[in-house]
């Protein structure tokens, strides 16, 4: 009776500690992560195609399922993976197989067609059966047995296909994985990152100088490096802890983060073009999210000084749920597909989208986590 007692104060003491800095409940995050993912599966039918934004909102909705077991939720992931016949693009003539920017069935090898597989793998672990993940090995098997190494040649694809090779590796055991993630990231680095900055370019299109913001400055597309750093979080995640190279991979999450940190605005989120906020002012839910969940997840694990970083994330998250979150269950403030900060682009509260959703529930996810521990 007297240890309940003793329980139930502490409790209580928590409870009002997490008052007193404006902390959340465990509760009412989840109660958050409910309202969100709610109503975009009761809007949105599962059978779309398995192309990159459908399949970003996945990774998100499956880190829900591991965090609540919520079988609507897993059947919803699921319901996708059979429409589409656990495939990214589904050509089967490899001598007509592209990694170029592009749509059609053909285009196997481009990262858009191939971060399906995250989930696939996720739900296979769920419940393994063997053909869930063939396409996935086929398909990455092939690309790594050809000799181009430059896969990756935008900041989103860092995002799309770095965790399969990771989860691949873990589901398999076979190291090549490991190697061509290494080989691919290094190419990316050659054309993307940008070593003063510590931040990444969408694509070599938009490199300083031959690229400015209207002002003149470096233009690091928020949701761009969103994606990089939210990637980077998932491959350590899994990456084993002797890997030759995770130094490498520590040192480019650490110096996002200290970036991220510098460029985040009062209201809690990031502007669209990271270094010259008025080239495109204004919320913006996409790129903020995933930098909240990457900073919440090196808390959580270790990567990160809680004292440093956490009033960031702990302001980007306020600034998630109580203006990007509408009463509805909407998430606002998306900006729309793209590649680029445009200014003069209306985003709104009315401004949401599925790719923006899955970064949302990965950032309240950390959240809990956070709370939990």
């Amino acid at each position: 009776m007297k240890k309940s007692i003793f329980n139930l104060l502490m409790l209580l003491l928590l409870a009002v500690n997490l008052k007193a800095q404006n902390l959340p409940l465990r509760k009412e995050v989840l109660g958050i992560i409910n309202k969100a993912n709610s109503y975009w599966q009761t809007n949105n039918k599962a059978e779309v195609r398995s192309f990159w934004d459908n399949a970003a909102y996945h990774t998100g909705n499956m880190e829900v399922v591991a965090l609540t077991k919520n079988e609507t939720y897993r059947k919803y992931s699921e319901d996708w993976a059979v429409y589409n016949q656990w495939m990214g693009a589904k050509s089967t003539d490899k001598t007509q197989w592209k990694y170029k920017y592009g749509e059609t069935d053909e285009h196997v090898l481009f990262g858009d067609w191939q971060i399906c597989f995250q989930t696939y793998i996720d739900l296979y672990h769920l419940k393994p059966e063997a053909y869930k993940i063939a396409r996935a090995k086929e398909v990455m098997e092939y690309e790594m047995s050809t000799t181009q190494n430059d896969y990756w040649w935008w900041a989103d694809g860092l995002y799309m296909v770095m965790p399969v090779m990771t989860k691949l590796y873990k589901t398999t055991g076979n190291h090549q994985y490991l190697d061509k993630l290494y080989e691919y990231f290094t190419y990316a680095n050659s054309i993307m990152y940008d070593s003063e900055s510590k931040l990444y370019y969408r694509d070599a299109k938009y490199v300083y100088p031959k690229h400015k913001s209207t002002n003149g400055k470096k233009d690091f597309w928020a949701r761009g490096d969103g994606w990089v750093f939210a990637g980077l979080a998932k491959v350590l995640k899994d990456l084993p802890k002797n890997d030759k190279h995770r130094k490498e991979y520590i040192a480019k999450y650490k110096g996002m983060a200290e970036a991220i940190l510098k460029s985040q605005q009062e209201e809690g989120y990031w502007t669209r073009s990271m270094l010259d906020a008025n080239h495109a002012p204004g919320r913006e839910t996409s790129g903020t999210a995933f930098f909240t969940y990457g900073l919440l997840w090196g808390i959580n694990n270790g990567y990160l000084n809680k004292k440093t970083y956490f009033p960031a994330a702990l302001k980007a998250w306020n600034y998630l749920t109580q203006n990007a979150l509408q009463e509805s269950g909407k998430v606002g403030y998306v900006q729309p597909i793209g590649e680029k900060a445009i200014p003069g682009q209306i985003v709104d509260a009315n401004s949401t989208a599925n790719f923006g959703v899955g970064a949302f529930l990965l950032a309240n996810c950390e959240m809990y986590r956070f709370l939990k521990n």
